[in-house]
């Protein structure tokens, strides 16, 4: 279990010195907005296979980081059957009239070799086909072959970065809530993968019923609601080791949707206890508890923000749900949810710029964005059911869970890029709800 987050052995990452043309920044660049993106076309032939052993695994890398740059939305593939060019060496010089006349604009070419003992090396190049020159230097991953998905993930984030900009996304977890059974008798147990739905694990076994997960800053453990002692109480999960501890509350009290702050160190929450419900915070090495609220109204739901200077969270104090900002040591609250319909279960983009929510208004779910004083709301999703909102990495796209109407409908996962565009459905084994995003692994 400890692969899940950490490989065995090591993931290196050394830059090359390559001879090939001269490094160059060049022009070639997706500049992101809201509006449409007219998807960028690149060409990526298998890469080359060093060894006799090496075929299969450089074809399984080369078409994972294709599948990863077009699910984005911003990249389109061009079909390796309209290639004029092979590409048989690393290290032959790149003809780039022969990718100009089919209009590639960016061209990624790579090499894999496999050892005996089990170890495989992936190394590969990025150049700019219309400006001539190669972007960025050289890069060469290497680990277990077991970890080859890690490899080609790390390879689409740099090709990612490099042309855009930004950070990737693509070498990163999700954990989940994964449901079996019909729906009025759902078992629910805890569920870890990659952002693509491969290599599932479970955490937890389906005894007792599992809420709202959300990972720590370094992706090393997990907060969870559990009914496990019949009440929902917080426990925190080692990922690796997968044993876990309930945390200290008051006897008698519901403890809820629990968040870490920036730090690791602490954790948020909402604990409701005589009819009322107020957002405490708990230092989890000593277990010193202190309240941030106080008040009739129901107060849930809290996030930090990444500086750890704010707090974001849901109250009803105006009469309606609505979403309130306060400073991460509590004081007064600034409502910043003023649209028609209810607002709930807010997160902090990890940029820090925006926050995610979920919005109901005549009848219809939504998950949405808006700058964290309020303004240039916008509704990115509408359904019958959508919830759970969870940011990716680079605070670029939204995870969250959507349920069909209807008596066979079950939740699933889905994404959506923050401008509204590029809404996909995330493979699962079943069932899935309330998705939380790690960080990009170590």
């Amino acid at each position: 279990m400890r692969r899940l987050f950490t490989l065995t052995l090591s993931l290196a990452l050394a830059a090359l010195s390559l001879p090939v043309a001269a490094q160059s920044p060049g022009p070639l660049r997706i500049e992101i907005t809201e509006g449409v993106i007219e998807p960028l076309p690149f060409a990526l032939p298998q890469f080359v296979a060093e060894n006799a052993g090496a075929e299969a695994m450089a074809a399984q890398i080369s078409q994972l980081i294709a599948a990863d740059l077009v699910g984005t939305g911003l990249f389109r593939e061009i079909p390796r059957d309209a290639f004029i060019s092979t590409v048989t060496s690393f290290s032959s010089p790149v003809q780039y009239s022969d990718w100009k006349a089919i209009n590639a604009q960016a061209l990624v070419t790579g090499a894999v070799g496999t050892t005996s003992d089990g170890r495989v090396t992936v190394k590969f190049r990025l150049f700019d086909v219309f400006a001539e020159a190669q972007l960025g230097d050289g890069l060469q991953f290497a680990a277990s072959q077991a970890s080859w998905r890690r490899m080609a993930h790390k390879v689409a984030d740099a090709v990612y970065s490099r042309i855009t900009g930004e950070e990737g996304y693509f070498d990163s977890r999700v954990v989940f809530v994964s449901a079996s059974g019909p729906k009025n008798a759902r078992r629910t147990r805890l569920a870890i993968m990659d952002y693509d739905g491969a290599n599932l694990q479970f955490l937890t076994d389906s005894a007792s019923l599992v809420l709202a997960p959300r990972i720590s800053p370094k992706g090393d453990r997990v907060l969870y609601t559990s009914y496990e002692t019949g009440a929902p109480r917080i426990h925190v999960l080692d990922v690796g080791t997968t044993q876990r501890r309930v945390l200290e509350q008051e006897s008698g009290a519901m403890s809820v949707g629990p968040s870490f702050t920036p730090d690791g160190g602490r954790v948020v929450y909402s604990l409701a206890k005589g009819g009322n419900s107020d957002i405490y915070e708990l230092a989890i090495a000593t277990g010193t508890v202190r309240q941030l609220t106080s008040g009739p109204a129901i107060e849930t739901a809290p996030s930090v923000s990444p500086d750890g200077q704010f707090i974001v969270f849901e109250s009803d104090r105006s009469g309606t749900q609505q979403l309130y900002v306060m400073p991460a040591g509590g004081g007064e609250a600034t409502r910043i949810s003023f649209g028609p319909g209810r607002y709930g279960a807010p997160v902090w983009s990890p940029r820090g710029d925006l926050i995610a929510f979920v919005k109901q208004n005549k009848g219809r779910f939504h998950i949405g964005v808006m700058r964290t004083d309020g303004s240039e709301e916008r509704l990115l999703t509408a359904s019958f059911l959508d919830e759970s909102p969870t940011w990716s990495p680079n605070g670029r796209v939204i995870m969250f869970t959507r349920e069909t109407q209807g008596p066979t409908g079950a939740p699933a996962l889905y994404s959506v890029d923050i401008s509204g565009r590029n809404l996909r459905r995330v493979p699962t084994e079943g069932p899935a709800s309330d998705p939380a995003w790690s960080p990009l692994l170590p």
